[in-house]
């Protein structure tokens, strides 16, 4: 389905009509594209006209918050739903934006049909590896190429450490895992994804990769399968962080360990929320503290930090994508005050500290070094043909 032209023609006018002197885009231009996460209701230029200001004029990558995930395009076996996915990638294709693909394996947001099968009786048993496989590889073949003209890169498998950190086994426990016998699914994943589109960035994401017992998991994890030939070209570090935690030195520590192994890294879900829980997990307290002076500063303060941290390694990062365009749609609620526009999707003042910052020597090193990354041009690239294409 395609976004109907007036649509696209409205998005145009409130572009012009922006009163900001730049967007965070250009503003960090220099060192790495800075992405958003979008529904459908973003998308609703006369119902949210203050969303398609911010995502045009702030973003350079777009991200699916859920239109791309298992259950979202494929809910039954061989039934796709294409629909909310055709629409984000068509919205990218006609404003020149890159799509970043979320995600293909996943012990979350899967039909339960992924893992089941029938017996001679008719049955309801567990899928053998084979058909486990079979059924991973038609899923992840299906959605890259459908999109291989505008997506970039891929979380090609997400969330699948353990957040245990006593645990011996580095992997959470899933059906993936237990029908694979081990991380063989993962490397099965990757090898899948490199198949049906070899230009793509391939990741895996994650949620507390900054946290050093589970940051130590990822990568020996990630360098093991890299030295085995398994195709992984970057690490996913979600950044759903909060005010108190975690700390700066943690996630530098984070981004040079990963630095390491790989030549990509991605902030993939940022937001930092009021209240002292942090991580990715969907049983979370989705009321924040009180939004007192002292937490505003200590709210500008955590921003600011990270963005001084991202730019020092901006010859390793790719992209930094917020989670959700404002407060009012934000996953883990209005009321943690997690992103940089409120719930009228008006600015905060901690977007101008973050936009309007002075940089550092450090800063600039990095900058000359980010501007040689040479998939970062081809990304900018591919969605530009696409745009091309889509306006034939």
């Amino acid at each position: 389905m395609r976004i109907i032209r007036p649509v696209l023609c409205a998005m145009a006018l409130v572009l012009g009509a922006s009163v900001q002197a730049q967007g965070l885009k250009d503003a960090y231009s220099d060192y790495f594209s800075i992405g958003v996460a979008v529904n459908m209701g973003n998308l609703n230029v006369e119902r949210n006209p203050k969303d398609m200001e911010i995502i045009l004029t702030n973003y350079n990558s777009i991200t699916a918050e859920n239109d791309f995930k298992p259950q979202s395009v494929q809910p039954q076996e061989d039934q796709w739903n294409f629909k909310n996915a055709d629409a984000i990638a068509d919205f990218c294709r006609a404003n020149g934006i890159k799509l970043r693909g979320h995600c293909l394996v996943w012990h979350s947001q899967v039909g339960r049909w992924m893992f089941q099968d029938k017996d001679a009786d008719g049955k309801n048993v567990q899928a053998s590896k084979e058909k486990l496989y079979e059924r991973m590889k038609t899923h992840i073949t299906t959605v890259m190429q459908r999109y291989s003209d505008i997506v970039y890169c891929w979380d090609v498998v997400n969330e699948a450490v353990t957040d245990d950190a006593n645990a011996t086994d580095p992997l959470r426990p899933s059906q993936w895992k237990q029908i694979a016998g081990g991380d063989e699914f993962i490397r099965k994943a990757f090898e899948f994804a490199h198949e049906a589109d070899p230009n793509a960035l391939l990741f895996y994401n994650d949620y507390n990769a900054a946290v050093p017992a589970k940051r130590d998991k990822i990568y020996n994890m990630v360098k093991e399968m890299k030295e085995a030939g398994v195709p992984i070209d970057g690490i996913g570090m979600q950044g759903h962080f909060s005010v108190y935690e975690p700390s700066l030195e943690d996630i530098e520590a984070a981004i040079e360990k990963y630095s390491e192994i790989v030549d990509h890294i991605q902030f993939t879900e940022l937001d930092i929320r009021l209240n002292r829980e942090m991580g990715g997990g969907l049983n979370m307290n989705r009321q924040g503290e009180e939004l007192t002076p002292e937490k505003q500063q200590m709210f500008n303060d955590r921003y600011t930090g990270f963005f001084d941290v991202l730019r020092r390694h901006a010859d390793v990062i790719d992209v930094v994508t917020f989670w959700n365009v404002s407060d009012r749609d934000s996953w883990v609620g209005t009321s943690n005050y997690p992103l940089l526009f409120d719930k009228n999707s008006d600015p905060k003042e901690t977007y101008y500290l973050v936009r309007d910052f002075t940089p550092s020597k450090e800063d600039k090193v990095a900058a000359k070094k980010s501007k040689k990354k040479a998939a970062n041009k081809a990304a900018d690239e591919k969605a530009a043909l696409a745009q091309k294409n889509y306006k034939k």
